[in-house]
């Protein structure tokens, strides 16, 4: 595999391939499907990933933040941030009090004291490359216990250092069917930090947006869908831009 090259920076460390389809059928993920469905994350847990990984961003990627007072602190929310690092949802949570739930790819979701930390954590499986209708349930009720979730409107990580051209009409989706506000949230530099294991260290900074909120529809079109989804993409974009100069 070659190396990528950011359009202003270094080579980057290139990252396995990804692989899209999980051979498990849908019941052997459901255990990990209810929990986050019917429970909120463990807060111990969640409490002591948070402080780890908000050292980590601090310490390690000298984090900053901008305009977190953008940030409902009560309500249903979803946040929507571009995807270039396996650690962009600790770069995106914090500088937030909210809990935050993520998806993940099912790969993920095995055995072992890894699962275990995600599944009490909050963290559930999204099976990409199928249509998962599981994974839009779990967002349902999460927002109906005003709780927040992390979707990434580009549906993975970027292999390039740059952002995906369109966006994935999932985010979409969720903003008319479930009528909470988005926090659009653009990361910059978080492209770079698999370079750790050349000992780079790049500063990343997050810049949160201004909710964006719909009217809920019952069951949205797939042109409605990916028009919201469009919508969301291009202010993500206007972010990120604004602090990638």
């Amino acid at each position: 595999m070659t190396e990528s090259r950011t359009p202003s920076g270094p080579e980057l460390v290139p990252i396995k391939e990804q692989v899209y389809e999980d051979p498990r059928p849908a019941a052997a993920l459901e255990p990990f499907y209810v929990r986050s469905q019917t429970r909120r994350p463990d807060r111990w847990i969640y409490e002591l990933v948070r402080v780890v990984t908000s050292l980590l961003a601090w310490i390690g990627y000298r984090t900053r933040t901008i305009d977190s007072a953008n940030v409902p602190t009560s309500g249903p929310l979803i946040f929507a941030p571009n995807h270039f690092s396996n650690l962009d949802h600790f770069f995106m949570g914090q500088a937030t009090r909210r809990k935050v739930q993520f998806m993940a790819k099912s790969q993920l979701f095995t055995s072992g004291p890894m699962t275990y930390i995600y599944t009490h954590g909050g963290v559930f499986p999204v099976r990409r490359g199928r249509r998962d209708e599981r994974s839009f349930e779990i967002v349902h009720a999460i927002m109906g216990r005003d709780g927040t979730v992390c979707v990434y409107c580009e549906g993975g990580r970027s292999r390039t250092g740059r952002l995906a051209e369109t966006a994935k009409p999932g985010i979409g989706r969720m903003a008319l069917e479930t009528g909470a506000p988005i926090v659009p949230v653009g990361i910059a530099g978080s492209q770079a930090v698999r370079n750790w294991k050349r000992l780079g260290f790049p500063r990343v900074t997050v810049k949160y947006g201004e909710p964006m909120r719909w009217e809920q529809v019952a069951e949205p079109t797939r042109a409605q869908q990916q028009a919201v989804a469009d919508e969301i993409f291009a202010e993500i974009k206007r972010l990120h831009a604004s602090i990638s100069a």
